[in-house]
């Protein structure tokens, strides 16, 4: 039997929650080697951590595909473009809590997403002026 990812599904629900309790959505995508049409002067190794509150994007789309929405990067306007296999996870930028998913190709039956605690160190969304690495601690 095939089934669909369960990734947007539960993206969507993560986006509602951070919405719901004024939390900053922030979504973790993965640009070298997928789809991901993103700006890339802001890509850092490869990766692109981007604000999806509904306050910092036009026309967001969660669908079951992609995520699609326009945002204005260093005021110009952008359409951004992520396949769901380009997604690396959702957090709320001031908890830190969210969820990580694993790297596609990787057996489903065996690999589960892994929810982030209130604790976890996760990425920054990109600010203006001198910013640190962003690290990602996966927690097994």
């Amino acid at each position: 039997m095939i089934t669909s990812s369960t990734k947007p599904y539960l993206t969507r629900a993560i986006w509602e929650w951070c919405g719901d309790n004024g939390l900053t959505p922030l979504l973790q995508i993965q640009v070298t080697g997928t789809q991901a049409r993103v700006p890339t002067e802001f890509v850092k190794e490869g990766q692109i951590v981007l604000n999806i509150s509904a306050s910092a994007t036009r026309n967001l789309i969660l669908g079951n595909l992609d995520v699609q929405f326009n945002a204005r990067f260093g005021g110009v306007s952008r359409d951004i473009y992520v396949p769901w296999n380009a997604v690396l996870g959702i957090y709320a930028r001031e908890t830190g809590e969210g969820m990580l998913f694993p790297p596609e190709g990787e057996d489903v039956q065996t690999s589960e997403p892994e929810l982030l605690p209130e604790s976890s160190s996760v990425p920054e969304a990109p600010k203006s002026g001198k910013q640190k690495k962003p690290k990602l601690t996966v927690i097994k």
